[in-house]
C-alpha cells in the first residue's frame, strides 16, 4: 500500500483498498492475524472512505516489508509465474533461450510500484499486468522487434504502477492488461 498523502481525508480508490485486502490477506496467511479477527479487519477496510480511516485499519499489523528483489533465471526453458504469487518491488527476470510467462492478475502486490527487469536473449515474453495498471516501457531495450502494447487511455489516481526495462535480443514481449 502506499504512503498517507498529504491530506488524509483524500478518498481512497478501489486499487487502494484491493491492496489493503490483499495486504490483510498477506497478514492472515503469515500468521499475523487469528482467524477470530480477521472478518472484522476486511470489514473495516471495505467500510473506510478516506485514506486516514484506512491507515487507522491496517495500524495493527505489523509494518510492510521493505522493498524486495528477486531474480528468477534459467538458461533454457520456460519461466511461469501465475494465480496468487508473491511479486516483489523489484523482480528480475533472466532466460537465455525460452518463453518467459508472468501473470500479475491474480497475484499478491504488496508495492504501489513494481519493477520488472528482464534480461532475455532469444524467446517470447508475456505479461499480463492488472486491469487498472499504469505501465512504463521506457527502460526496455529491444534488438530485434518492438514491445507489443496498447496502453491504457485513462488510469485512476492511486492505480498500481509497472516499469518494464531491461534487453530483449531475440524476441518480443506482449503486454495485455487482464479483462477482470
Amino acid at each position: 500500500m502506499q504512503s498517507l498523502p498529504e491530506d488524509p481525508s483524500q478518498p481512497i480508490s478501489e486499487d487502494d483498498r484491493d491492496r489493503a485486502v490483499q495486504r490483510l490477506q498477506v497478514a492472515y496467511a503469515e500468521g499475523h492475524i487469528p482467524h477470530e479477527e480477521m472478518d472484522g479487519h476486511i470489514h473495516q477496510v471495505l467500510t473506510v472512505t478516506t485514506h486516514g480511516e484506512l491507515v487507522a485499519a491496517m495500524a495493527s499489523l505489523p509494518a510492510e516489508k521493505p522493498g524486495t528483489t528477486s531474480r528468477i533465471a534459467a538458461a533454457a526453458g520456460r519461466i511461469r509465474r501465475r494465480g496468487a504469487w508473491l511479486v516483489p518491488r523489484v523482480l528480475k527476470v533472466e532466460s537465455a533461450f525460452g518463453k518467459v510467462r508472468l501473470d500479475l492478475s491474480r497475484a499478491v502486490i504488496e508495492h504501489a510500484e513494481i519493477d520488472i527487469e528482464l534480461q532475455l536473449g532469444t524467446g517470447s515474453a508475456r505479461i499480463t499486468v492488472p486491469r487498472g495498471a499504469i505501465v512504463d516501457i521506457e527502460g526496455l531495450h529491444s534488438a530485434w522487434k518492438e514491445p507489443h502494447f496498447a496502453p491504457r487511455r485513462h488510469s485512476r489516481p492511486g492505480a498500481l504502477r509497472i516499469r518494464i526495462s531491461g534487453t530483449m535480443g531475440y524476441g518480443r514481449l506482449k503486454i495485455r492488461h487482464a479483462r477482470r
